[in-house]
């Protein structure tokens, strides 16, 4: 291929890319600015903790079950049509929010709204990793976790700015435009050819991969899509399927975990009281709104570093140095809580809280939606990804829920502590099960994920 033509190529991927991560932009806006947004919600609805909590929560149930239905939907019906579904209902959830005229109706739109989110965050990176080449695969499935974290870094912006009027429907519809824009961007984006060549469109599939990279490229591509077919005869698991079949099993299985120990390392319990850490520091924390910026912009910066280190460093050798830094970052932190660290420790805790979110960003938080996109047989990589989307759902609400009971009874100290021996058995599980995915086929990474599993059994 022409360097020109090379160009043109990758311009036309990139834009591809832009459009299907603004999910990822809406997965991060929609769940960032209610936390804003609920400060004057709580006002006008004269809502109770309760009420507020139900709010908040029921986006992270919708999107568990929006997570796993994207998976058949994508298979049936093809990944564009999925996304485009997606993004009008993100739309849609978007007008509900800011127009409820009480609480009932406003709940019914965030649950709309996380449906979207779950299916969007499920299927974003399944769809990017099956539009790139194997060369740039990482940095295109990273981008959409650098777009949900502008996302979410965006939202804290937007409620900052409206936070003078109050107007919480402003902020809770500005998402409504980007979902527009991705509706009709998705009109120029073409269908996976990973798809289309498991339902016999191999002429389509070998044009969407002609369109991004050299011809000998695409015919070896094709060759892995027919191995796969003549492996797996061509047939689309349910969810319930995978969990029984002995063979994907064990790739499902590993996938599940990373799902659940990127939400049991507690990095969300931990932005939840980062502005009391703060305020411990002697910084006046009436202002969260502030302190939270600054919380999404290490959080950005991280995943955009993490981003161009994907294709370079690896993904495995991320998580290892991600989950690490989480870990040492944990016993100042925890120590810190427990007031044993002398006159000093509200700086330690404010150190070790950076440094926990700065090494989450890096690898945990981004890399594992690439692994989850890269892991899985062809034929499985849709609802695969989506049973292990809607388990990390489930665990974002169980930690959400626990959180407070459980450092209630602990120690707030214990408890980080608790997360930091998370970090310990994740780190210990990425060395021993998670296979090196960077410039792989599937095959590779099937054959080596079965050996690192099968050397067990």
């Amino acid at each position: 291929m022409s360097r020109g033509r090379a160009g043109g190529s990758r311009m036309r991927l990139y834009f591809w890319a832009t459009v299907i991560t603004l999910g990822g932009f809406l997965f991060g806006y929609q769940t960032g600015v209610v936390s804003g947004a609920l400060l004057f919600v709580r006002e006008d609805f004269d809502l109770g903790s309760v009420a507020q909590g139900a709010v908040v929560s029921v986006l992270l149930l919708g999107a568990a079950v929006g997570a796993l239905a994207a998976g058949r939907l994508a298979d049936r019906l093809g990944r564009r049509p999925t996304m485009l579904a997606i993004a009008m209902i993100f739309a849609l959830g978007s007008l509900l929010a800011a127009f409820a005229p009480d609480f009932w109706l406003l709940l019914a739109a965030r649950l709309i709204l996380g449906l979207a989110v779950g299916a969007s965050s499920s299927l974003c990176p399944v769809y990017l990793s099956e539009l790139a080449p194997a060369e740039i695969r990482g940095r295109l499935v990273t981008a959409n976790q650098v777009t949900m974290t502008l996302g979410i870094l965006v939202s804290y912006v937007v409620d900052l700015a409206l936070s003078g009027s109050g107007n919480w429907r402003a902020m809770f519809g500005a998402g409504f435009v980007v979902a527009v824009l991705m509706v009709l961007g998705l009109f120029a984006v073409p269908e996976s050819p990973a798809w289309l060549a498991g339902r016999g469109r191999e002429d389509r599939a070998r044009k969407v991969l002609a369109g991004t990279t050299d011809p000998d490229t695409v015919e070896r591509t094709l060759d892995d899509y027919r191995k796969d077919e003549q492996d797996d005869s061509g047939e689309q698991a349910s969810a319930r399927e995978l969990l029984r079949s002995s063979t994907v099993r064990p790739i499902v299985l590993v996938g599940l975990v990373l799902a659940a120990l990127q939400q049991f390392a507690g990095i969300n319990a931990l932005l939840y009281y980062a502005p009391t850490i703060m305020e411990s520091t002697g910084l006046d924390a009436s202002n969260a709104l502030i302190y939270s910026i600054i919380i999404g912009a290490i959080n950005l910066i991280m995943t955009v570093i993490a981003t161009a280190l994907t294709d370079r460093a690896g993904r495995r050798t991320l998580l290892l140095i991600s989950l690490s830094g989480m870990l040492v970052a944990s016993v100042p932190l925890g120590w810190s809580f427990l007031g044993l660290s002398g006159q000093s420790h509200s700086v330690v805790a404010l150190i070790s809280m950076l440094v926990y979110i700065a090494a989450f960003g890096l690898g945990l938080g981004p890399v594992f939606w690439l692994v989850n996109s890269e892991i899985y047989p062809p034929f499985a990589r849709a609802q695969a990804a989506a049973l292990a989307t809607m388990v990390n759902w489930l665990a974002n609400f169980a930690v959400n829920q626990a959180f407070l009971p459980l450092a209630g009874l602990i120690g707030q100290g214990w408890t980080f502590w608790v997360f930091g021996a998370v970090c310990l058995v994740g780190l210990i599980f990425v060395a021993k099960y998670v296979p090196e995915t960077r410039g792989r086929s599937p095959q590779q990474i099937e054959d080596d994920l079965r050996e690192r599993v099968g050397a067990t059994t």
